[in-house]
């Protein structure tokens, strides 16, 4: 049974936030980070530092000051089998170098968790309606999902995809690679074809932890300035779409059954 985004967002344990007038910004930008327990704690500290140098980095701010207002408003959260609430670090207009330090440091304060399961519908339908309670008026609105495997928990995937395309949202992704995933063709390809959506979403794959930094910086500035990434890290959720949608729900229920 498709789930409409209002129950979603209800079910996703919202973060109040204050609606009094609205503020101009080039984008509305939601950082969905995975802390599941398949990725160790040297892992999630690797991609920390990759949220936080990249904030900090001179590319981020230049990205963010090249916009039409040259300001954006930023918020985060972390997620596996539920959102931690803890962890959501409320929206803040970025237009200075000393914003994004001072978002970048909120960040690295966090103490390191994780979490069990995987449900990425769940952190799509909490940044979707951390967008629509925003104060904020952009041009675009984007949920940054990164993730290390399928969705295993919670309501499907496509449906809270669809949902937050059809309300005017881009979802992109970044496919944490380092280990085999249960995605059978590759985790790339199943947020290719069941997370992202949305006018030139577009999945980054990571495949070493070395290149995550660079990773979270290339899709950030990316995701900022509006430009389309190249074919090569492009790809776009569509009816033709291969993978399984399914493929973490069904590995689950065959582990209960046996």
């Amino acid at each position: 049974m498709l789930t409409t985004l209002a129950v979603l967002m209800g079910l996703s344990g919202l973060v109040p936030i204050a609606q009094a007038g609205g503020s101009e910004v080039d984008v509305t930008l939601v950082l969905a980070v995975d802390t599941s327990r398949s990725m160790d704690f040297e892992e999630i500290g690797i991609q920390r530092e990759g949220y936080v140098e990249a904030l900090k980095h001179k590319e981020f701010i230049d990205a963010v000051k090249g916009g039409l207002t040259g300001r954006i408003a930023i918020s985060y959260f972390e997620w596996a089998g539920y959102v931690v609430q803890d962890s959501v670090i409320d929206w803040q207009v970025i237009e200075t170098e000393e914003d994004a330090i001072a978002f970048a440091d909120k960040l690295e304060a966090r103490p390191i968790a994780t979490q069990r399961r995987t449900s990425i519908s769940t952190a799509i339908a909490q940044g979707a309606s951390m967008i629509v309670s925003s104060p904020f008026q952009s041009r675009r609105q984007v949920i940054d999902v990164s993730g290390d495997g399928p969705n295993n928990s919670g309501d499907p995937v496509t449906p809270a995809r669809d949902k937050a395309v059809e309300a005017g949202m881009i979802i992109n992704g970044l496919a944490i690679m380092l280990r085999p995933s249960d995605a059978p063709n590759g985790l790339d390809k199943y947020y290719a074809d069941c997370v992202i959506g949305g006018p030139g979403a577009f999945v980054l794959p990571v495949r070493k932890i070395e290149d995550f930094a660079v990773a979270v910086r290339r899709k950030l500035v990316l995701e900022i300035s509006g430009v389309s990434p190249p074919a090569t890290v492009q790809k776009t959720a569509g009816a033709e779409a291969g993978a399984d949608c399914l493929i973490g729900e069904k590995q689950w229920r065959d582990i209960f059954d046996r």
